[in-house]
Order: C-alpha cells, then structure tokens, then sequence
C-alpha cells in the first residue's frame, strides 16, 4: 500500500486508520529519515489504539510502554542506540512476543533481532512536491482476516 500525505493532519489520519486495525502481537517497523513525521505518525497510531495521553518519541528512553489503549503499545526509538545489545539489557522480546503491538522507530538499525513477519513503513519526503508533501508505503499488513 502506498498513500501520499500532504499535511501532518494526513499522516496522523493514516497513522490512526493502521492503528485501528493493529493485532495484538504485531511489530511495526518504521523508517525514515529526520524530521519526515514518524512521530506525527506514531501518535496517530496510538489514537487508533485508544490511547489518549502524549506520545513522544523516546529517544533517550528507547522504548515508551503504552497500557491504556486496546492493546498494550510498546514505541521503540533506536536511534541513539550503540549496539544491539542494549535492546537485550531492556527486554525488548517481552515485547516482540508478547501479546501487545511493537512500533519501532529506525528499526533498520537492529535488522538481526527483528522477527521475519513484520510491518514496514517507509515515510519519504520530497521537498520539490512541497514542505508537506510524505510517501508513505506499508509493506506486510496482513489481508482482511488473517492474522
């Protein structure tokens, strides 16, 4: 699936519409470089959750435990990470394989950890089609009914 955003309101809206449909036990990966919207986006994911407080980008945190929404929401931002190790020193498989939903930022900067069946999210920008201008591209959702 591809979808062309352009404003912060639309890449929320898309966030919120994948957040509505997310399983329990999905890992989203989303990538991007600086400043395309992964947080505008996150956030419109944790409103199809259900979750209703701020959500921000844990930069220095790595990973931000949501628990009032449906499901529980586990926001990893890996990239002020040194090495993959760390993910192991906060526990990142209870949350890969358990029964809430992942949503990794930079999650191409731990290739060797994630599982083979993931969600991946490209938000591009292209400055020549306007400052708000996104491609955003979902790769691995699931058909209608499977799980």
């Amino acid at each position: 699936m591809e979808r062309i955003t352009n404003s912060p309101e639309e890449t929320f809206a898309l966030g919120q519409e994948l957040g509505r449909q997310a399983a329990a036990g999905q890992i989203y990966c989303l990538d991007g470089d600086l400043g395309v919207g992964k947080t505008v986006f996150t956030q419109g994911f944790a409103d199809g959750l259900g979750i209703e407080g701020p959500v921000n980008s844990p930069t220095f945190t790595i990973v931000q435990q949501y628990e009032e929404g449906r499901l529980p929401l586990y926001h990893f931002d890996v990239y002020r990470i040194g090495d993959v190790s760390e993910m192991d020193e906060i526990g990142y498989e209870d949350c890969f394989y358990g029964e809430g939903i992942c949503l990794i930022e930079w999650s191409q900067l731990i290739p060797e950890i994630l599982p083979e069946k993931v969600i991946r999210i490209r938000i591009e920008k292209n400055l020549e089609r306007g400052f708000d201008y996104r491609r955003i591209t979902v790769e691995g959702l699931p058909e209608q009914g499977e799980a």
